[in-house]
């Protein structure tokens, strides 16, 4: 994959073996701002890679470097997760400014950047995450039109559970105990149930526990076959 040097002040020496990889959108009117943005020493925000609508990839923090792009976060028992993570902002306006189905060039560039950081750290399909599965109360990035779909096809993210369904019949503190054994912080509760919605849900993201998300969050939960991660 061919990289354009394109390098950020903004970082500073990792205290964590990477583990993680946090996918974003941009969230600005264009690619221009985004990059002026993450190089801008006085914003203090970067990230590792920066991925163009034509699939141009920027790199902009060195991998074992740490980026400031996860902010206060949390998954599955760990916290502030730009030690561990290495982050890529995916052009794109987001909700603000018109947010927009990503082109099928910027996600095949997303799927071989992501494979190659994935096999490089060994990790697993279940920490391939969004900004809003880590900070759900403040982030709603990628989004729900992001093609989760189209990376765990690739083994490259976990798929959502479609076969041999069953309702667990969950109350609502139940389902929140479970969404946060499956990795959230579920303190603001709303937040969590819609970003596992985006996630795991996207054509309705209402904030409201229904039999399917109960469905799909136990398949989840289940033991996977060894090696399925």
């Amino acid at each position: 994959m061919q990289l354009i040097e394109t390098p950020s002040p903004n970082f500073d020496e990792r205290d964590a073996a990477v583990s993680i990889i946090v996918l974003h959108y941009t969230g600005m009117q264009d690619a221009e701002s985004a990059i002026a943005r993450l190089r801008d020493p006085e914003a203090k925000v970067s990230a590792h890679y920066l991925i163009a609508e034509d699939g141009a990839v920027l790199r902009m923090v060195a991998e074992d470097k740490r980026a400031w792009h996860a902010g206060q976060s949390y998954w599955r028992g760990m916290r502030n997760l730009n030690a561990a993570s290495v982050g890529i902002e995916i052009v794109n306006p987001g909700h603000e400014w018109g947010y927009r189905p990503f082109p099928e060039e910027q996600i095949a560039s997303v799927v071989r950047l992501v494979a190659q950081i994935k096999d490089r750290y060994a990790i697993t399909r279940g920490n391939i995450v969004g900004h809003s599965d880590i900070a759900p109360a403040r982030k709603k990035d990628p989004g729900e039109l992001f093609p989760w779909g189209t990376l765990a096809r690739l083994r490259l993210a976990l798929p959502r559970p479609t076969k041999n369904l069953l309702d667990p019949q969950w109350t609502q503190g139940g389902f929140l105990m479970a969404l946060e054994r499956f990795g959230y912080d579920v303190n603001d509760p709303i937040a969590a149930i819609m970003a596992f919605q985006r996630r795991f849900r996207p054509e309705l993201v209402d904030g409201e526990i229904d039999a399917e998300c109960r469905m799909i969050l136990l398949a989840l939960l289940l033991p996977k076959p060894m090696g399925d991660e």
